[in-house]
């Protein structure tokens, strides 16, 4: 089969602003696959510009693609327009095979199927085998009742398989690294960069992440193996950067050691930046010399907020004390440290925005990334947020980056008002402006002035958007008026088999409630 991916121009404001594009690690997953099983697969990229909803559209007709398949990158944000594109691809190509995949179809299935009749099928939870089941299927027209984690229509009704098995061995499949020309990507001022990972999953339990469930359990790559995908990558095709989409790579200490070792035995010099927990990064202070010979500049942590009260709402299970030593423990070893924060918690008020404020700037973090708590239906924090209004209707604008919920006692401007303050006064104190004059370690000094100008673009944006351009209106609605009832009890995407497991359950219709 001829079959076209596509990357949609994302509407997330980080994309767009800094000019430069990482490659689509899970669109690569698929691709790969599907290339050893002898299709002819091609990659569209919209991100590239960014692509216009017409030219996109040419460009995946111009394919003549027998299959059309569109994955998010894990936020609902992108919907809207994966399902405009799709719709005028089916227009122009009404004989080929539209499908979806990714984290937002995965529990949206229902509503996808019964909204977008040109949708043939969405793939539920981890892709690579089922995306090989289902378009194998489509090429010789055999049902597909067979095939497990998918959902599409039969006989005009909205039907969901049994969820797909994890995937265990996370090397079994290979990355299509040759559907994109890497001298097209790039990221951290300019190099040449890619997304890799390293494990699947998180052990933790914070009730919000729309993540945990969809990967439902920990799992890693083979230490050695990913190293010299690393090596390769570089040598061959002069990649610097490695930007780890894990959750938490460093979940399990003695593989992660693991890879560390292998990856400094290929004496490689490449930049590495990721995210985990600063439990983890406490843990592992004897190791962090490892981190850094290894390549790591720079570790996100989901700090989510400074508030003891908020962290156990959200059952985040860290603690600031934590918190505030890794930041210290990674300064020491030469890494950076950014930390999100997260605002829009209900019954916040200005006391509590200044008593983070003050912490953000005690903790002296290198990087602050603000975020605005956003509720996903199939998370059980989603049954905290059902019943608040909402004052950003439109779902583009749900990524994180928008105040999506409104607050009782506070309007969006000033809580607005507040982020930008916070996020100007934590990149502009001293100690951060120090550093950015002078680092002793150069490829530190690159990367901290490369994020002060991408901030910086940013940070400008998003004023001139809220003030200019975005609609904030409360319409009497609730979260559970846009997006439905409660789904945490299909929370977990995928199936564990077990030696002796239980035969699994049967299909089940969109009227259903299914056990995920």
């Amino acid at each position: 089969m001829r079959i076209v991916i596509v990357n949609i121009p994302h509407p997330a404001i980080g994309s767009r602003i800094p000019k430069e594009q990482l490659p689509p690690l899970g669109l690569l997953c698929i691709g790969g696959p599907l290339i050893d099983d002898g299709h002819d697969v091609q990659l569209v990229d919209g991100e590239f510009g960014p692509m216009t909803i017409d030219a996109l559209t040419d460009a995946v007709v111009a394919r003549a693609p027998d299959a059309v398949l569109f994955g998010h990158s894990g936020s609902s944000s992108a919907q809207p327009i994966i399902s405009r594109v799709a719709a005028a691809v089916a227009g122009r190509l009404p004989s080929a095979k539209i499908v979806y995949g990714g984290v937002h179809p995965t529990y949206f299935w229902r509503e996808i199927l019964a909204a977008e009749p040109h949708v043939h099928a969405i793939v539920r939870g981890e892709g690579e085998e089922t995306a090989r089941r289902l378009m194998r299927a489509f090429e010789r027209g055999e049902a597909l009742d067979a095939i497990p984690g998918i959902a599409f229509r039969r006989d005009g009704e909205v039907v969901g398989t049994p969820p797909a098995p994890v995937i265990i061995d996370l090397d079994a499949y290979r990355i299509g690294w040759e559907l994109i020309d890497h001298r097209r990507y790039s990221y951290w001022g300019g190099k040449r960069a890619v997304v890799i990972q390293f494990s699947r999953g998180c052990p933790h339990l914070c009730n919000y992440c729309g993540q945990r469930g969809f990967w439902t359990r920990w799992r890693h790559r083979d230490p050695v193996r990913l190293a010299r995908e690393i090596a390769h990558l570089h040598r061959e095709h002069g990649v610097e950067v490695f930007n780890f989409a894990d959750e938490n790579p460093s979940a399990g200490r003695k593989p992660w050691r693991a890879f560390l070792e292998a990856l400094i035995a290929e004496d490689v010099s490449v930049t590495l930046v990721g995210s985990t927990r600063a439990d983890d990064i406490v843990r592992d202070a004897d190791i962090l010399h490892l981190y850094k010979r290894a390549g790591f500049e720079r570790f996100l942590l989901g700090m989510e907020n400074t508030d003891e009260a908020t962290l156990k709402l959200i059952r985040k299970g860290g603690a600031t004390t934590t918190d505030r030593e890794a930041i210290r423990l990674l300064r020491q070893h030469g890494i950076l440290s950014m930390v999100t924060w997260v605002a829009g918690f209900d019954d916040q008020t200005d006391v509590d925005l200044w008593r983070g404020l003050k912490q953000l700037v005690s903790y002296d973090a290198d990087q602050i990334q603000a975020l605005y708590v956003t509720p996903h239906r199939w998370t059980p924090f989603y049954r905290l947020a059902a019943d608040r209004p909402v004052v950003q209707a439109d779902k583009t604008k749900w990524d994180y980056k928008h105040q999506v919920l409104g607050m009782q006692r506070m309007p969006p401007w000033r809580l607005f008002l507040w982020v930008k303050l916070i996020e100007a006064v934590a990149q502009l104190r001293p100690r951060a402006l120090l550093r950015w004059v002078w680092h002793p370690d150069p490829k530190i000094r690159h990367a901290i002035r490369w994020y002060y100008r991408m901030g910086r673009r940013v940070w400008v944006h998003e004023v001139l958007s809220f003030l200019f351009r975005d609609r904030h209106a409360r319409d009497g609605l609730t979260v559970a008026d846009h997006l439905g009832d409660a789904q945490d009890h299909e929370e977990e995407a995928l199936r564990v088999v077990r030696r002796g497991s239980p035969a699994a359950p049967r299909a089940v219709t969109a009227g259903a409630r299914t056990a995920g």
